[in-house]
């Protein structure tokens, strides 16, 4: 029988309270900066278009 580590199913490592916390703090810090990037691309974006777009015929 082959030995693949790949086919065992581990049981997964319960995290401490601190870890926990920590994890929790970087997963809100990629969120706030992802959601930054996100807002200053699509300002520029806007800014890169212009007033005049609104005032295309329809």
């Amino acid at each position: 029988m082959n030995q693949n580590p790949m086919n065992q199913n581990p049981t997964p490592r319960r995290l401490t309270p601190d870890e926990a916390k920590r994890q929790r703090k970087r997963s809100i810090a990629i969120a706030a900066v992802l959601f930054t990037l996100v807002t200053i691309f699509y300002v520029l974006t806007i800014a890169k278009l212009g007033p005049q777009v609104l005032n295309r015929p329809l």
